[in-house]
């Protein structure tokens, strides 16, 4: 008798920012990203500069959870959310902890999109969505494996989820995803009328 099986998975967190303690307060989250976008002059120079569209504080600013409350608590809650992921990937840590090294801003306006890439010399990577308006991008996540498939022809528009080329993850305001740092990932062009506001980070192991 035949037998199919799945030998490998790529894992993906996907839950409530709430769901360890009392939910953030959005509007406060949101507040806050636009006046660290409207205040942060070398942020604005270095999108300009790179051709980026809207607004990352990822070059200019590395200490948002000690210039706003909001953030600090924000971090709180992902510590608790990352340690449930690392807990699941069944990582052995050899005595080391899994901490955050970066977490920054990403404002994206009409027209704009972040393109392919991952994140190098991280662990866990993520993202807690502040503004979703509708009809904005969903996150885009490549199979690790399409580098390797060379001549393989492609799937069918139906195929069973794990087996697609590509995965579409639409989150919700207050939402936070997670995946490990090397799964490639995108965000289309944002075709609403208003901005697509997050945050993302990344955690490292040491």
């Amino acid at each position: 008798m035949s037998q199919i099986e799945s030998l490998f998975a790529t894992r993906l967190y996907r839950a409530a920012l709430a769901e360890f303690g009392k939910a953030l307060d959005t509007g406060e989250l949101e507040s806050s990203c636009l006046s660290v976008a409207y205040d942060d002059e070398a942020g604005q120079e270095w999108c300009e500069k790179h051709g980026y569209p809207g607004y990352t504080s990822y070059a200019s600013l590395d200490d948002l959870p000690w210039r706003f409350p909001i953030f600090k608590g924000l971090v709180k809650v992902l510590d608790k959310h990352v340690a449930a992921f690392v807990k699941d990937l069944q990582f052995d840590l050899d005595g080391k902890k899994v901490k955050l090294d970066s977490l920054w801003i990403n404002i994206l306006p009409t027209g704009g999109l972040h393109t392919s890439h991952l994140h190098p010399h991280s662990v866990i990577s993520g993202t807690t969505y502040v503004t979703m308006p509708k009809g904005t991008s969903a996150i885009k996540f490549e199979d690790p494996r399409s580098a390797l498939m060379m001549a393989a022809p492609l799937r069918q528009a139906e195929a069973r989820r794990e087996l697609r080329n590509f995965i579409y993850v639409a989150p919700e305001v207050g939402e936070v995803l997670l995946w490990e740092s090397w799964l490639r990932h995108e965000v289309p062009m944002n075709m609403a009328d208003e901005e697509r506001i997050s945050v993302s980070f990344n955690y490292g192991w040491g």
